[in-house]
């Protein structure tokens, strides 16, 4: 179902979001043009309006591919699941599959919206660090304690899945941050051995098109 032409993705160097749809299309070997998209810049691009034909929400990613745009990260690496499944980035047993969805809908929902940067720029910006830290830090508790029951060498066993492009965003805003990840032996792991693996070293946001000097 794959089309000639090559995929197009509206990203953000350092957007937790953009990284998980670079991370899985590396992991797919999809060759694709990265278009950045600077959320700061003259008070954010995404609210231009040529960004908002392709994302109403105005928000990145957005990936142009056979012919549609697809925003929102976990619908984008859920079709590329389903139109190019090899390697798979889901388990087959249905039990598994459920518990990788989980993690993600935990770091996803329950995590990152609360220190993205619309809620951040809300708050007055002595609070922002703060804020970030607290909810950072509870949503990793909460996944530590169920990564004890789950993860092998990555999230869910053995095998790298959704859930894994999940977590590294994740852990890079929390250190981004400034958050303690000392009670958290698991998650380190588990991100520390990720990053040795190519798919997560090419779409690190420190190598990308965007990436300033001193990011």
């Amino acid at each position: 179902m794959a089309s000639a032409r090559k995929p197009v993705l509206y990203s953000y160097f350092r957007s937790s979001c953009s990284w998980r749809v670079r991370i899985a299309l590396a992991f797919k070997g999809i060759e694709y043009e990265q278009i950045p998209v600077n959320l700061i810049k003259g008070g954010g691009q995404q609210h231009l309006d040529s960004f908002k034909a392709l994302n109403p929400m105005q928000q990145v990613p957005a990936l142009s591919i056979d012919g549609i745009t697809l925003s929102q990260s976990l619908a984008i690496i859920q079709y590329l699941e389903e139109t190019r499944p090899n390697p798979q980035l889901l388990p087959t047993d249905p039990k598994k599959r459920a518990q990788v969805r989980m993690i993600c809908e935990h770091i996803s929902s329950g995590i990152q919206p609360l220190q993205n940067l619309c809620v951040l720029q809300k708050m007055e910006e002595e609070k922002r660090k703060e804020w970030a830290q607290h909810f950072i830090a509870k949503g990793l508790q909460a996944l530590e304690s169920l990564l004890q029951q789950l993860s092998g060498r990555f999230c869910i066993g053995d095998e790298v899945t959704v859930a894994d492009l999940c977590l590294v965003p994740q852990v890079y805003n929390a250190i981004r941050f400034k958050v303690d990840l000392t009670p958290f032996p698991i998650i380190t792991k588990i991100n520390n051995s990720l990053l040795e693996l190519e798919p997560f070293k090419v779409s690190h946001p420190s190598c990308q098109p965007d990436t300033p000097p001193d990011p």
